[in-house]
C-alpha cells in the first residue's frame, strides 16, 4: 500500500506549507511560523491519520482547509470577489472530503481577531464595533450554510449507517463527562504522546474525581484567555480554536465505539501548537538568548517527536502490530483483542486467536 501511504503523507506535507505560509503572512513572524508547522508535521498524533489508508479523508480535507486558510488572507488584503469564492469553493471541497471541517467559520472568526485584527478595525468613522460584528459573520453566511448542509447530510447518513448511539446505549452524562476528561486527555497526549492507541474504549463509569478535575483545568484555561484576551489574543484564539474545533469530535454526539481517536486532534491541535509557539515567542523577547538556547531546544523538540513518530509508525505495519500495541497500552480494549484475533486467525494462528476472541467477549460480558 505503499502508493496511497505516499498520496497520504503529500497531503499532509502540503497542509503543513500551506498552513507555515498562512501564519507567516498573517504574523510575519517566521520563526515562530516554522517552528508551529513543523511540530504540527512530526508529531506523533499525526501517524493515524497518515499511516491509516482509510483515513485518506483526514488528510485530504486538511489540505483544503489549510488552502483555504491561506487564500483566506489574501481576500483580507484586497477583498476581491474571486478570492472569496476560491475560499469558498476550497471550504467546499475540505467539507466533501471530510464533514468534521464544519468547524472551518468558527476559526475564521476567531482569525479576524487574531492575527488579522480586523474586530479592532473599523472600515469608516461611523462604523461601529457591533457594525463590524455583523459584517464580519454575515461575510461568513455562505460558509454557515455549507457547513449546516454538510452537518445535516452527515447526521443523516451517520443515522441510516446505524453508527449514531442511541440515549439509552450512552446517556448524556455519560457523553459530556466523557467529554470533558477527553478534552484533556487530548491535551496532555499534545505535550507527552506516549501510549498511543488505534482504539480507545468507552469508559461508561468515570471517576467523579477526574472528571472535576478535568473541569477545574478546563474552566482555568478558559478564564486565564479571556483575561489576557488584549494582552495575548493568540492565547484566546489558540484555546478556542481547540476548544471549538473538537466539538464535532468529542461525543457529545457519539458515533462509533471510541471513547477518543488520535486522528481526532488533526485540525483541534494548530490552536494548541500556536499557544506554545507564540507564547514561547512572548516570554523570550532577547534575540541572543533566542539564538542561543531557543532555537536548539526547538531543534530538539523536534528530534523528539521525529523519534516518537517514527516509533509510533512502527505500529501500524499490520494488523497484528497495531492491535498488539492498542492491547500493550489501553485496558479492556475489546475491539483490539476481536481484530487481533481475526488478523492471527488468517496467518492459522488458531490457539492465539481463540484466546484474544475469549477475552473480547468476557470484555462484552463483564466490561468492568
Amino acid at each position: 500500500a505503499s502508493g496511497h501511504h505516499l498520496v497520504s503523507l503529500l497531503l499532509h506535507i502540503g497542509a503543513v506549507i500551506f498552513l507555515f505560509l498562512f501564519l507567516n503572512k498573517t504574523t510575519k513572524n517566521v520563526w515562530a511560523s516554522a517552528f508551529a508547522a513543523a511540530f504540527f508535521a512530526l508529531h506523533p498524533l499525526r501517524v493515524e491519520s497518515i499511516a491509516w489508508a482509510a483515513e485518506r479523508k483526514d488528510v485530504l480535507s486538511m489540505f483544503f482547509g489549510m488552502s483555504c486558510l491561506y487564500a483566506y488572507a489574501f481576500y483580507v488584503e484586497n477583498f476581491k470577489k474571486s478570492l472569496y469564492l476560491l475560499c469558498l469553493a476550497l471550504f467546499a471541497l475540505a467539507l466533501m472530503s471530510k464533514q468534521t471541517m464544519v468547524t472551518l467559520p468558527f476559526i475564521m472568526l476567531l482569525l479576524d481577531y487574531w492575527p488579522l485584527q480586523r474586530w479592532q478595525k473599523t472600515l469608516t468613522e461611523s462604523e461601529t464595533r457591533f457594525d463590524t460584528a455583523k459584517r464580519l459573520i454575515r461575510e461568513k453566511i455562505p460558509f454557515i450554510l455549507l457547513t449546516i448542509v454538510a452537518g445535516i447530510i452527515i447526521f443523516w447518513a451517520q443515522n441510516k449507517g446505524g453508527r449514531l448511539a442511541s440515549i439509552q446505549d450512552v446517556s448524556i452524562a455519560t457523553r459530556i463527562f466523557n467529554a470533558i476528561v477527553s478534552y484533556v486527555t487530548y491535551l496532555v497526549k499534545i505535550f507527552w504522546p506516549f501510549n498511543l492507541a488505534v482504539f480507545y474504549p468507552y469508559e461508561m463509569f468515570l471517576p467523579l474525581w477526574e472528571v472535576t478535575l478535568a473541569l477545574v483545568l478546563l474552566t482555568s484555561i478558559t478564564i486565564a484567555a479571556l483575561h489576557y484576551l488584549r494582552k495575548l489574543p493568540f492565547l484566546f484564539v489558540g484555546w478556542f480554536w481547540y476548544i471549538g474545533a473538537m466539538i464535532p469530535l468529542i461525543g457529545l454526539i457519539q458515533a462509533g465505539a471510541q471513547a477518543m481517536a488520535d486522528r481526532h486532534t488533526y485540525l483541534p491541535s494548530i490552536g494548541i501548537v500556536i499557544m506554545i509557539s507564540w507564547g514561547i515567542s512572548y516570554m523570550i523577547k532577547n534575540k541572543n538568548i533566542q539564538k542561543i538556547f531557543l532555537f536548539p531546544a526547538g531543534i530538539a523538540v523536534l528530534i523528539f517527536l521525529s523519534v516518537l513518530t517514527w516509533k509510533q509508525c512502527g505500529h501500524w505495519k499490520n494488523s497484528v502490530t497495531v492491535f498488539s500495541h492498542a492491547l500493550d497500552v489501553t485496558k479492556n480494549n475489546y475491539l483490539a483483542h476481536n481484530n487481533l484475533a481475526s488478523a492471527l486467525l488468517e496467518k492459522g494462528e488458531t490457539q492465539r486467536a481463540m484466546y484474544h476472541y475469549d477475552q473480547a467477549i468476557r470484555i462484552n460480558n463483564y466490561p468492568a
